[in-house]
């Protein structure tokens, strides 16, 4: 593990000295005290004793790692494992200098040294004797003392996912994650009730509700037992679940016992069992909860909406009539009418809309049976608070009952559901047929509206001597400072009125609009939605004054943020075109530096690489546009501009898959007319997408964009990423290990087959649908792009001129 960059300031002995205290935990089968797990060391991850679990440092966001358990068999890297349970998932550490230890107390403490040696997680343990953390074979990471009694283990606080021969207790729950790409915590919860009976419940963040066992049913007909107060349920590793409530299931593939296999209460509020042979990377769903319909799960669409499930297009949300979307594009908030009661209590002001095919599950003011049509619309007229009401018929058939709704939550729509809902609105409003019975459905977000992290970090003892020094540092600076007082005095007015020029001047050389600080904390909901994260700063979704959904980027450390403000604004204020991302204005206050961008609604490429929606035709869009949009920086706009940092992370994707590059904060501007540049103070980019030139002390020009580019497409058509390693095995041959470049060329090098060599190379998420003679000039060009020589490389003029070449064919 490569020591700190600050521990280089030490003198020579006292560095030494601290060197030789300090273990090597390189693939360590256990940990003991006075050691640390390094997050800027990749070996330093603990194994289980037959390798089919590893736990470490777990990459979450750029520059952001959980302590995590994962699945290591077959071996895997980065985001392409499969986490099994995380210590922090609520407060990613930093990239550097963060640790995990095991300290001489007997504690286990994660600490983020990137927030002054802030303690993020510890296990609360203490053990006089000797104590060592182990990972065991079935996924179980257990911190024992000397004698061998467990102090800690991770399968007493699992988060999302249950393991095999692991116990769900009374005292446990599974929670999930709150989106597919951010492992913090979400809204969905398996846990025992107080009626000893197992349930999934959404917990939102103003109601909650179980949804499974389906409500409307009694536990005791479904055949749950509720008198058995132990509480505790298991998955067997051949498949069989069984819980203390007397339910139980087999799955799918019950039996096999070489099958890896795995409990997750999924970011959707889908309860699934997956499993997969040995040695593939692919999971397979052997049992899920609610498999018939998922617009049964709470949660899905907000207050009055209604969910619809289609097979083939998933599940979808709309407005029920004379209701409009709260925060367009997120529809976890729900629905606001479009129209005012002067008195929801005037009968005269009052009419009803009818819908066939609606519940609203919940929410009653009560339940009125044996009833007609005119009486159940009565009583919703004289209670004012009556959003409208149920009425259906009876078990019978012969009778009806009548079911007013206080809220309009959970609503679901399928034809086979009978009876009526009434919809409470105004007389005056009148509806078409299309409003009422074929109104535009939008896919639905994965997940709810999320709420604010809240980080907090244990505070240092005070160490005497320390303050000794500090109050005779403080004597000494008092009496700088009386020196220096006037000097400062003037100096600082200057620099104001300096900044405040260079504000006005970059307002009227870029165009866009000014925000205050208040204005941006109003619109995001005081940050309360995060949509991504990076090195940079974090980037959250708004809803700014005049209803345009916005992406605003909050720039992180106050030096480096205010050398990223001034380059990616001064930057993209010049820019203009359709595949580069459109900024709309800027935040500058103090130390706050935020910038407003368009809301991309299906996030980055790198979020959607492994999702069946990103399909052929897309990713060959990608292709072309991402090439499009460099093109214009390196040879159109009126200062050429070097991105810097292509990678998948800084290529968003619209509503319709269409790609903008974005990210500018490591742009560099190039006099038009010069071919090259070598004026960098530093290396930019990030690893594996660098070009060779950033490490050799080569002219920096536009082909490291190119190289960049070659690399974001090949790693979108194989599926395999440049940072890490993946493991091949030949048929009849040992794994070994691959490189995306050498064996991308090494693969294409190959005699034609049939498009053989292509089936092999091909990203398997794509399941062979594509079109191979575009796909074969796409990793042609790709390839051309990564050559070593960069003058060998082509200028993304030419990447354009040939991708646009075959953009028709087939």
């Amino acid at each position: 593990m490569a020591p700190p960059s600050s521990l280089l300031l030490l003198p020579p002995f006292l560095f030494l000295f601290l060197q030789s205290c300090r273990l090597s935990t390189s693939s360590l089968p256990s940990v003991a005290k006075g050691t640390s797990l390094s997050v800027e060391s990749p070996d330093d991850v603990l194994v289980s004793p037959s390798r089919a679990y590893s736990a470490g440092f777990f990459p979450i966001g750029d520059n952001a790692y959980g302590f995590a358990v994962w699945f290591s068999d077959p071996p895997c890297s980065g985001a392409a494992c499969t986490p099994v349970w995380m210590a922090n998932r609520e407060a990613p550490v930093n990239g550097r200098r963060s640790t995990f230890s095991l300290l001489d107390s007997g504690n286990l403490v994660l600490t983020d040294a990137g927030d002054a040696g802030a303690e993020v997680w510890s296990s609360g343990t203490s053990s006089p004797s000797a104590a060592e953390l182990r990972l065991n074979d079935i996924g179980n990471l257990v911190l024992t003392d000397g004698s061998g009694g467990v102090l800690w283990q991770s399968f007493n606080s699992p988060t999302d996912t249950l393991l095999p021969q692991q116990p769900l207790t009374r005292n446990t729950f599974l929670i999930s994650a709150r989106s597919r790409y951010n492992y913090s915590t979400g809204f969905y919860k398996l846990y025992f009730d107080n009626d000893n009976v197992l349930r999934l419940l959404f917990d939102g963040p103003s109601i909650s509700s179980v949804y499974w066992p389906f409500p409307w049913v009694l536990s005791s007909a479904l055949g749950r037992f509720l008198y058995n107060s132990s509480r505790i349920a298991v998955l067997d590793p051949l498949g069989l679940f069984q819980s203390s409530d007397n339910y139980s299931f087999y799955t799918s593939d019950y039996g096999v016992a070489a099958m890896q296999r795995r409990m997750t209460l999924d970011f959707d509020g889908n309860l699934r069992v997956y499993s997969r042979e040995p040695g593939s990377t692919v999971w397979a769903v052997t049992w899920e909860a609610i498999s018939s319909d998922p617009c049964f799960i709470h949660g899905v669409c907000g207050n009055n909406s209604l969910c619809s499930y289609d097979p083939a297009k998933g599940r979808s949300c709309s407005c029920v009539p004379g209701y409009v979307p709260k925060v367009p594009g997120d529809w976890s908030a729900g629905c606001v009418p479009n129209f005012t009661f002067s008195d929801g209590c005037v009968a005269d002001e009052i009419g009803f809309v009818k819908l066939q095919h609606v519940d609203f599950y919940g929410y009653d003011y009560n339940t009125i049976f044996n009833t007609t049509l005119g009486k159940c619309r009565q009583t919703c007229l004289s209670l004012c608070n009556c959003r409208g009401f149920q009425f259906s018929a009876s078990g019978s058939r012969s009778t009806f009952s009548c079911y007013p709704k206080m809220e309009l939550l959970n609503g679901h729509k399928e034809p086979s559901l009978t009876g009526e809902f009434f919809i409470k609105i105004p007389k005056y409003k009148t509806f078409t047929v299309d409003q009422l019975v074929k109104r535009t459905q939008y896919s639905c977000p994965p997940t709810p509206e999320v709420k604010v992290v809240d980080r907090t970090y244990s505070k240092k003892g005070k160490n005497g001597a320390l303050n000794f020094m500090l109050w005779f540092a403080c004597v000494v600076g008092g009496i700088e400072v009386v020196v220096v007082f006037l000097v400062w005095f003037f100096l600082i007015r200057n620099q104001q009125d300096v900044t405040s020029a260079h504000q006005s001047n970059l307002l009227a050389a870029t165009g866009f609009k000014r925000f205050t600080y208040d204005e941006l904390k109003k619109a995001t909901r005081n940050f309360s939605k995060e949509i991504g994260r990076g090195a940079g700063g974090i980037v959250y979704k708004a809803l700014l004054p005049d209803d345009r959904v916005a992406a605003v980027k909050v720039l992180g450390n106050a030096k480096t943020g205010e050398a990223d403000f001034l380059a990616e604004a001064s930057t993209i204020g010049r820019l203009n075109h359709m595949n580069l991302i459109e900024m709309w204005g800027y935040c500058a206050e103090g130390k706050h530096k935020l910038l407003v961008y368009q809301f991309m609604e299906h996030g980055s490429l790198a979020q959607n690489l492994a999702s069946p929606e990103l399909n052929w035709k897309r990713r060959f869009d990608v292709a072309v546009g991402t090439a499009k949009g460099l093109a214009y920086l390196h040879e159109e706009c009126l200062e050429w501009v070097l991105h810097c940092d292509v990678k998948p992370e800084n290529i968003l994707l619209d509503s319709d898959y269409q790609p903008k590059v974005a990210d500018f904060g490591l742009s560099k501007l190039m006099d038009r007319g010069k071919a090259m540049n070598s004026d960098f103070s530093r290396i930019r980019g990030t690893r594996g997408y660098m070009a060779p030139e950033w490490v050799s002390n080569l002219s920096i020009t536009s082909k490291v964009d190119v190289y960049s580019y070659g690399i974001v497409m090949l790693e979108m058509v194989t599926g395999i990423s440049p940072t890490t390693t993946v493991h091949s095995l030949e048929s009849g041959g040992d794994a070994k290990q691959i490189r995306l470049v050498p064996w991308a060329r090494n693969k294409m090098n190959e005699p034609r087959r049939t498009g053989s060599r292509l089936e092999e190379m091909v990203d398997l998420a794509l399941m062979g649908e594509y079109d191979l003679r575009k796909m074969e000039i796409l990793i042609e060009v790709a390839l051309k792009c990564v050559e070593e020589d960069k003058d060998a490389r082509l200028t993304m003029g030419q990447v354009v001129e040939m991708l646009l070449r075959h953009e028709n064919d087939g």
